[in-house]
């Protein structure tokens, strides 16, 4: 399964949030903690599955940026998207510098906070926010440019094709968000991932977020040209809704 390929339904993103009356289950209170902006002084494990966490500063620095911004399942999901991606990597024997890589995920979603979302595709403006962070801090041109490119590209089939620092961002999000590759990852692995960084409801949770951003700024939910020509004019042409991948993701949560 091609998981980037799939992952490509983020600019389509669609949601009928029912509003519910009472008492919230303990579903729902888990669901609204994990809205809320992530502690910033929750300790994070030294490794995890056999993945180093990078602790360089500029590495702490981008951990800090995305924990005060994000809430705790989006701040999860960056995290797991570094160990998943980290750990394709293995399994491809791709070489890959860990810490610009690292970055890259990390900031990766920085473009689905109330922050740093805009009229741009969130790609594009998380990509941004990286760049301005990273220039900031006089990280190495050359090195910011692949950390934008990992960002701007995870969710487009054009990044699979790029150096590895780049492609397995995408391959990192494809696993956590519609499932692994468990040809690539051991599944006691991608327990350990979970356990350490729990999902928090992420399928709703995620799919809210992508929502609002859509409602806020229509002019970010870009899609290729190909798929609205095919819709109008090819007959038998019905791509699956990213939605329903998500939903169907082999996570119990």
């Amino acid at each position: 399964m091609n998981r980037r390929a799939l992952m490509q339904g983020l600019g389509i993103l669609a949601v009928n949030l029912k509003r519910r009356s009472g008492n919230p289950s303990p579903a729902a209170k888990l669901f609204q903690t994990s809205m809320q902006p992530a502690p910033a002084n929750a300790p994070l494990p030294s490794s995890v599955a056999g993945v180093r966490i990078i602790d360089s500063k500029i590495a702490k620095d981008a951990m800090e940026l995305s924990r005060s911004v994000s809430p705790p399942y989006l701040f999860n999901h960056v995290m797991r998207t570094y160990l998943y991606g980290s750990l394709v990597g293995r399994a491809l024997g791709a070489s890959f510098d860990e810490e610009i890589f690292f970055l890259a995920c990390i900031l990766h979603d920085l473009g689905l906070t109330n922050q740093f979302a805009g009229d741009m595709p969130f790609e594009i403006q998380g990509a941004e926010a990286a760049k301005h962070f990273l220039d900031e801090r006089a990280y190495p041109k050359n090195s910011t440019e692949m950390v934008w490119d990992g960002i701007a590209m995870h969710a487009s089939a054009i990044g699979q094709h790029k150096r590895p620092e780049i492609a397995l961002v995408g391959e990192g999000a494809g696993a956590d968000v519609i499932g692994p590759d468990f040809s690539q990852i051991k599944k006691a692995d991608s327990e350990a991932i979970v356990q350490a960084f729990p999902r928090l409801k992420f399928k709703d949770a995620f799919v809210k977020t992508c929502a609002d951003v859509v409602q806020k700024h229509p002019r970010g939910a870009a899609r290729s040209f190909m798929r609205d020509v095919g819709e109008r004019y090819v007959p038998g042409f019905h791509p699956r809704n990213f939605c329903d991948l998500i939903a169907q993701a082999p996570f119990e949560e």
